[in-house]
């Protein structure tokens, strides 16, 4: 039986996981300046449901398969990688265009909260380096055979935290967005955001399995 103790242990590391740079801090920010917080809490919540998935595949081994497979690695880590790539270019297309952003609409790249929640899902179930993280830390508070109550429990916990952490996020980008809207400071978002997500995918690309 999962403890409070291990409850609230798991809720912290989860949480530092989450608040460090990565690709889905990134596409919240730049979702968020972009599309106002309502889209860039829409992309927090695809986030947060990835991390959710994660979290049941490391408790019931699929996670460790994917780990544990070369050629399972290998192609996720390839699609995730050309993915950051994709959302890299469009971000550096949108800032050598430039131009002045509406504030009552959304970016027209993407005009419905669904397309920013798969966004978000997407960015993070691409990433094999996160089954790699629940498939080390989920074990440590999730016992072999352990009841399906257990493992909601803590994926819950996963999803709330880390959709708490990226909704404030997206509410302080959100609530700058009139910043954002001057064409050189939203082309500064978009450059610096477009230039991490390659980065990112680069590095995706080049990791291989510990």
């Amino acid at each position: 039986m999962t403890s409070l103790t291990q409850v609230v242990a798991f809720g912290g590391v989860v949480m530092l996981g989450a608040m460090s740079p990565g690709p889905d801090f990134a596409v919240v920010v730049r979702r968020s300046a972009v599309s106002g917080r309502g889209y860039g809490m829409a992309s927090a919540a695809g986030i947060a449901v990835g991390i959710f998935a994660w979290v049941v595949a490391a408790a019931t081994g699929v996670a460790a398969l994917l780990a544990a497979s070369a050629m399972a690695f290998t192609v996720v880590k390839v699609v995730g990688a050309a993915y950051l790539f994709y959302l890299g270019a469009k971000a550096l297309r949108s800032a050598v265009k430039g131009g002045s952003l509406r504030l009552d609409v959304p970016d027209p790249g993407r005009r419905s909260a669904w397309a920013a929640f798969s966004e978000g899902l997407l960015t993070n179930a691409l990433n094999p380096k996160a089954a790699l993280f629940f498939v080390a830390l989920v074990p440590q508070f999730v016992s072999a055979g352990a009841a399906l109550s257990e493992t909601m429990l803590l994926s819950a916990i996963a999803l709330v935290g880390t959709a708490v952490w990226f909704v404030a996020v997206a509410n302080l980008v959100g609530a700058l967005r009139r910043l954002f809207a001057r064409s050189a400071v939203r082309r500064t978002i978009d450059g610096l955001t477009g230039a991490a997500l390659i980065v990112l995918g680069v590095r995706l690309a080049a990791s291989s399995r510990p």
